[in-house]
């Protein structure tokens, strides 16, 4: 099993990370927000933030929602950051809601889970209205963010804080010394999909806390770090590693202004850490690359790359001052980027790293809380997921000759199960605790991961041979003027699959390297490029058919492809 790097804060429950970090980093800033004055910020101190979670958990247990389930959906936000804890550490059970799901599936959702009271933001007051008036809801409260007062049966979340403020000072302790059986569902998550496809993960705060023990343990954040929070905070990702694991370890958060604004928010707040999916940080180097060559300083910044890695040898880093420009250009402080939710492009990984900036990949699902592996700051393979965290075992089910099978994991991050939903449980989680992740993997001599796909997406060739299409994705995604990509396999009347390809092609870069705007020009150039990458790889893997769009493909809110959607429109043509 793997050794922690670093000596960690052993934590039970949120309350207990909450008490144990903000006696340390009381003082410290938790949020630091933009105001309207040019170059003004407004910092929350984690002292701040546990005192309002400490009076809207009060108020909350005084409304009669103890031990009840409540939501919260929102833009990432600090009242939604509030709204969680003050649920979760001693009121009830919180459920995070998608913020990008249609109101039908909101309506859904609430439904589903059952919830009596929800934290909403004012994009959402058409569909909490309707539920309002309906009354087709178990819903008792519906809370406001953005509402300054409490009105027409509508609650503020600020005049909430300010009742329970009120109550703390009258020496009420029911939410302070509320006890949090941290074995208990604490959290339920919605994973991706329809309503009809999702499942309900039960967590507990038990799993959660100990994933971010498990963090810790490999990973060095510290009171100085600034996050930039990006992914939508519902999913557990962005919440379980940036939100929870700033909170714990003291550091502060400030919210992106939007996609746009990433590079302007990265130097304005001092940004030192950010966790992203692939497809971000792969564009970054992307855009950072094309500057570099716009500039005519690639020779340069290759001859620094090999300098600096003469003198890594020697133990000294001399990255940051050979690329000062660099490292100005995306503000500054950068020192941690870590990608996760699909496969990230060791070329990415790997330049990243040669430029001074400390990547990690890492891995995991919402049912490990999630984070099953990560490459850290000892162990590190570029390709890798590096290795299971320390609580976890790891195991590969059924390999075939390659020692490719299904990755297995078990531990104490792995959920209670599917809520309401015992058959997909039993399917996921065998009676001895190992948990089918669905994804196909091999691990080496020296204990690193390496994922190949998705079990469900493995095409099947009637020769036997295997085909991972996230493999054959990553070749066709570093063609230039490629923006993403997904590859298929089309059934033949003979039972056999033609692998095919779906390519969502960049206007701007095909113009300015092809010089070519008409579609069907720019079809004849790629599909060159596709034999070129033909070439590199077996005959059986060849991709035989091309179609390509400028549209992007059909995706989840944290930018994973819906592959199931796009495939049943290809499969159609």
């Amino acid at each position: 099993m793997r050794e922690a790097i670093h000596e960690i804060t052993q934590i039970e429950d949120f309350k207990d990370m909450l008490e144990k970090s903000g006696e340390k980093f009381g003082d410290r800033p938790a949020y630091i927000y933009k105001t309207k004055k040019p170059d003004k910020y407004k910092t929350i101190t984690h002292r701040e933030f546990r005192k309002d979670i400490n009076a809207l958990g009060t108020e909350l247990i005084s409304m009669g929602l103890k031990d009840r389930r409540i939501a919260v959906i929102s833009e990432n936000r600090y009242e939604w950051c509030v709204a969680y804890l003050a649920i979760s550490a001693g009121t009830g059970i919180v459920v995070p809601l998608d913020k990008a799901l249609p109101d039908n599936e909101i309506e859904n959702l609430i439904n589903r889970s059952e919830v009596e009271a929800i934290f909403y933001s004012e994009k959402y007051n058409d569909i909490m209205n309707k539920l309002q008036k309906e009354g087709t809801t178990k819903i008792r409260y519906f809370i406001s963010m953005d509402t300054k007062k409490n009105k027409d049966e509508i609650y503020s979340q600020s005049e909430l804080i300010k009742e329970g403020n009120k109550k703390l000072k009258k020496k009420n302790r029911a939410f302070i010394d509320a006890k949090i059986d941290n074995e208990k569902m604490g959290v339920m998550l919605f994973t991706s999909g329809t309503t009809a496809q999702s499942k309900a993960v039960m967590l507990s705060q038990k799993n959660i806390c100990e994933n971010l023990m498990d963090i810790a343990k490999v990973i060095e954040i510290n009171e100085n770090d600034c996050f930039l929070s990006f992914l939508p905070l519902h999913h557990t990702f962005e919440c379980t590693v940036g939100f929870l694991h700033a909170t714990y370890k003291g550091a502060a958060t400030a919210f992106c202004g939007g996609i746009r604004h990433i590079a302007e928010d990265l130097k304005d707040y001092h940004i030192t850490a950010m966790i992203s999916v692939p497809i971000l940080f792969e564009n970054m180097y992307k855009r950072l690359m094309k500057t570099i060559e716009k500039q005519g300083k690639m020779d340069k910044v290759k001859a620094g790359i090999k300098i600096s890695r003469f003198f890594l040898k020697m133990g000294v880093d001399i990255r940051k001052k050979l690329f000062k420009e660099i490292h100005e250009n995306l503000g500054g402080k950068i020192r941690l980027f870590v990608a996760g939710g699909a496969a990230l492009d060791p070329e990415t990984e790997r330049g990243f790293n040669n430029l001074g900036f400390t990547m990690y990949q890492g891995y995991g699902l919402t049912e490990t809380s999630p984070v099953i592996a990560s490459e850290d700051d000892k162990f590190r393979k570029i390709g890798s997921i590096g290795k299971a965290f320390p609580s976890l075992e790891v195991k590969i089910d059924n390999p075939n000759e390659e020692g490719i099978g299904e990755l297995l994991v078990k531990g104490p991050s792995v959920m209670l199960g599917y809520y309401d939903n015992k058959e997909a449980t039993e399917e996921t989680i065998e009676k001895d605790g190992w948990l089918h992740t669905g994804d196909l993997a091999k691990i080496d001599k020296d204990d690193y991961i390496y994922i190949s796909g998705r079990k469900k997406y493995v095409i099947v060739l009637k020769n036997g041979k295997n085909i991972y299409p996230e493999e054959l994705e990553a070749l066709v995604n570093k063609i230039e003027g490629v923006k993403e990509s997904i590859v298929y396999g089309k059934p033949q009347d003979d039972g056999d699959y033609k692998i095919c390809a779906k390519i969502v092609y960049d206007e701007e870069v095909i113009k300015e390297i092809y010089n070519k705007t008409d579609e069907d020009e720019i079809l004849k150039i790629i599909k060159e490029k596709i034999k070129e990458v033909n070439h590199t790889i077996p005959a059986y893997k060849y991709i035989r058919e091309v179609i390509i769009t400028k549209e992007e493909l059909i995706k989840t809110t944290t930018q994973k492809v819906k592959r199931n959607e796009e495939e049943k429109i290809l499969l159609k043509l």
